[in-house]
């Protein structure tokens, strides 16, 4: 089984403008909302690809339980820890149809210790051959290395670890060996402290968080397509295919849930790696989470780069 976490999900309301004026009365064109959080994205995601998955994280009041109502729809698993205060906040994304972008973000409620603790025993009872998916920022009242101890309870039971999170985050978990991170090439630059502007800066790049105990490192390099450098040196490129963007929102986790879905049948990476670009690339050309036949699509396209690099022991 694939978990996935979401410390601070949210509902996320979207608001369809011409023009956006502050200080003024704004009519939307269109709106709609959806669950919002970066693992409940990769559940979303592996669900349309026929995984089957279990959401984890926090959520409070009648926002928590709309949440909640909606993954289950969508087919998904749920198993949050239920908080007997405040409320899972909504969030407000507002689109012009110039393309432009704003968001104003809710806080949500408080994180106690005992509900870190429910999240890290129940963590504590997964079973080998279980993945378990880190993703996102973590929110005040959660220990800032809560990635890193989760990465411990998983792997003392024998399962893997996926981390998609910022430096502060990510840090702690990387001893623990996931089985793969995937930065974005912003990231990774913050992460490893220097610039990147070659491909052997960026092998080089990788190769020092794999030091750190990263096993798999997928890095999305946005219009640019994807890198991936692997345990035993695998190495591979891609392209990423051609298409208008429409919202960049959840591309990211598409990617991971497009990896995912095919290393937990085959552990083909060359393939893991094609999905994945064309998973986090459907998505991109849709104002929603990209489906199967978007996803099979794009996949036809997409035209993967590999080397026989393998390292020497």
């Amino acid at each position: 089984m694939i978990y996935t976490v979401t410390m601070n999900p949210s509902l996320d309301y979207m608001m369809v403008f011409k023009e956006a004026r502050l200080g003024e009365l704004n009519r939307s064109s269109r709106e709609w909302h959806i669950p919002g959080g970066k693992g409940i994205n990769v559940s979303v995601v592996l669900e349309n690809l026929g995984v089957e998955n279990t959401c984890l994280g926090f959520i409070a009041g009648y926002v928590g339980e709309e949440i909640e109502r909606v993954i289950r729809e969508k087919g998904c698993r749920t198993e949050f820890i239920h908080l007997q205060e405040g409320c899972t906040r909504i969030n407000v994304k507002v689109r012009e149809i110039s393309g432009r972008e704003s968001e104003l973000n809710g806080s949500g409620p408080v994180i106690r210790e005992q509900h870190v603790n429910q999240l890290r025993t129940f963590v504590g009872k997964m079973q080998e051959g279980d993945l378990l998916v880190l993703s996102g920022n973590v929110p005040g009242g959660v220990p800032a290395d809560i990635y890193g101890q989760l990465a411990v309870a998983a792997r003392g039971r024998g399962a893997q670890v996926v981390v998609d999170a910022e430096r502060r985050y990510l840090f702690p978990a990387l001893s623990y060996h996931p089985l793969l991170i995937k930065p974005n090439l912003y990231e990774l630059r913050e992460m490893i402290g220097r610039e990147i502007h070659s491909r052997d800066e960026l092998r080089a790049g990788v190769r020092i968080l794999q030091e750190q105990g990263a096993r798999n490192v997928l890095v999305s390099l946005g219009k640019d397509g994807a890198y991936f450098l692997g345990e035993r040196g695998e190495e591979f490129f891609s392209e990423a295919p051609k298409g208008t963007v429409i919202s960049s929102v959840g591309s990211g986790d598409s990617m991971v849930a497009g990896f995912l879905s095919r290393y937990v049948q085959a552990k083909d990476l060359e393939d893991c790696v094609r999905w994945s670009v064309a998973a986090g690339s459907a998505g991109a050309f849709s104002e929603a989470l990209p489906e199967r036949p978007q996803i099979e699509r794009v996949a036809g396209q997409i035209k993967v780069e590999g080397y026989d690099a393998v390292r020497p022991e």
